[in-house]
């Protein structure tokens, strides 16, 4: 229902009200920054505001800019990268449940595996046991932990030549 105060609004008012559709140009090579650090880092315990530092703004703005430019929150998006590193696990080694929660970052292992079902679909001991009646070949949890679950990048001294 309009009223008399609407019509007398000035049309400014209007824009600003309207939350933006995508981040301004200048700020999205730090989003993108930010979200790249998310993903190179989350097995390990982040929150907003480390992003946000990653980002340079605060942590308010980075939640509503990141949230409009990706469609998903930082929580939400750290999660679904966690999720989707446990499906690689699940699929590729012998590791446990319990393993493959703690290795991608989560602390609880109800919560692991609730979010699991939600995105998945199906539980991670349900994925587990389906990707290994394939009968594919694993590889043994103990050389995953021993050499890392990431790509470590290749010092200074082997990157150059003898």
């Amino acid at each position: 229902m309009r009223t008399a105060a609407d019509d007398v609004r000035p049309p400014i008012l209007d824009l600003m009200s309207v939350p933006p559709r995508q981040a301004p140009a200048d700020l999205l090579v730090h989003l993108r920054r930010a979200r790249d650090h998310m993903d190179r880092h989350y097995a390990e315990p982040l929150d907003l505001a480390t992003v946000a530092a990653v980002a340079g703004v605060s942590r308010y703005h980075f939640q509503r800019l990141f949230t409009v430019t990706y469609g998903l929150s930082p929580a939400a998006h750290l999660s679904r990268r966690r999720i989707e590193r446990a499906q690689d696990l699940l699929r590729a080694t012998n590791l446990s449940v319990t393993e493959v929660c703690h290795a991608v970052g989560f602390t609880s292992l109800g919560s692991f595996s609730r979010r699991f079902r939600d995105l998945v679909g199906e539980t991670p001991s349900e994925f587990h046991r389906r990707w290994a009646a394939t009968g594919a070949p694993r590889i043994p949890g103990c050389f995953l932990l021993m050499w890392g679950l990431a790509e470590r990048r290749r010092s200074a001294s082997e990157d150059k030549p003898a």
